[in-house]
């Protein structure tokens, strides 16, 4: 018994902040030459867009820096603020891409439900709200993966895949919905706003079953970089939830990934592998891929465009990645995603195009 992803879909809130977060950022550097260092590396993350729950304020209209007046310099909302706006925010989101599946009836077929978040947390949940919308059974099965950052979509494919393989008519819809914008912070810290600068909002939604349309989920592996769980820090505190990416990042996934190659390909080739879904965690965790499995260049360019009109939203994106391959030829064509987390982890996905 096989499991597929039978249809992705995708949303994002209606303001692009990239500019205007960065300006901010800027401004909060003091000395000349560090601010101009922050800009040109800004410059540099190749991102063109980022989206946000959050609508930016017209510049110079008040000190604040979104219009709901929620950012306002020295005085950044506690975590309690922030999860407020989640809450209001967050299942309007999911239902977009949730609705952009076009299941029609076949919405009312589905059996297990499983979401991923790690931006925001509420009871009861986004699994609850999301199957009262929908109107699914009362008895759905429902699984929330929360914390486990930008790879929990792949474990919840994960998850679908044993749940098919085991369950042959089930239906499994996966929905990851984050709102990284909620948890800027007000840091003169040129590392740390750089990290901010990277992450956007963003929802997907897929359909896990057994019938053969869309991708194949073949297998999956995981890889944890030993004595690196320093690099990538994702914790609650006062001010929102507080993020850390080290500089170092990008040379541990590569190490990894090269001391991983021949159990996350399964023995193939890197040239064997036609498709590559890899999570866009920042334009240098990219190229650290690219070098690790030697790929040209045209690899990874859905990757990229991801990274460039949306950023990072964190779990959602390796599906944003998926669907842009689901949208070109994939018929017999091999593949491999991969997401990275916590850990140092590398979480990877073999898949084939049915």
């Amino acid at each position: 018994m096989r499991a597929y992803i039978n249809r992705i879909a995708t949303a994002v809130p209606p303001n692009d902040i990239h500019e205007a977060f960065t300006t901010y950022a800027e401004g909060l550097i003091v000395d000349p030459k560090r601010r101009r260092l922050f800009r040109r590396m800004a410059e540099r993350s190749q991102i063109r867009q980022r989206w946000s729950c959050l609508a930016p304020a017209p510049a110079g209209a008040n000190s604040a820096i979104d219009t709901s007046g929620l950012y306002r310099p020295g005085a950044f909302p506690s975590t309690a603020e922030r999860m407020q706006r989640f809450e209001t925010t967050a299942p309007d989101l999911a239902m977009r891409a949730v609705d952009r599946l076009n299941l029609g009836d076949r919405c009312k077929q589905v059996t297990h439900l499983i979401v991923t978040c790690c931006t925001g947390f509420a009871a009861p949940g986004l699994d609850l709200q999301i199957a009262a919308r929908l109107g699914l059974s009362r008895s759905v099965e429902r699984t929330l993966i929360g914390f486990m950052g930008c790879y929990a979509a792949l474990n919840a494919l994960k998850l679908a895949r044993h749940i098919v393989r085991s369950e042959p008519q089930a239906q499994v819809m996966v929905v990851a919905l984050e709102l990284c914008t909620l948890h800027l912070q007000e840091t003169d810290d040129i590392e740390q706003a750089l990290t901010f600068l990277v992450f956007g909002d963003g929802a997907a939604a897929a359909l896990i079953s057994a019938e053969p349309v869309g991708l194949a989920l073949d297998s999956f592996h995981v890889e944890v970089a030993r004595e690196s769980d320093d690099q990538i820090t994702w914790n609650i505190r006062d001010q929102g939830f507080d993020m850390f990416l080290s500089g170092q990042v990008p040379s541990t996934v590569g190490r990894a990934l090269k001391a991983g190659q021949d159990r996350i390909l399964g023995g193939a080739a890197p040239v064997e592998i036609d498709l590559w879904a890899v999570h866009p965690g920042g334009r240098t965790v990219l190229d650290a891929v690219e070098g690790a499995f030697a790929l040209p260049p045209q690899a990874l360019a859905a990757s990229r465009e991801v990274l460039s009109r949306f950023g990072n939203m964190s779990s959602a994106t390796v599906l944003f990645v998926l669907k842009a391959l689901l949208e070109g030829p994939t018929a017999g064509r091999r593949g491999c995603a991969m997401a990275f987390g916590p850990g140092l982890t590398a979480e990877t996905m073999l898949f084939t195009g049915a």
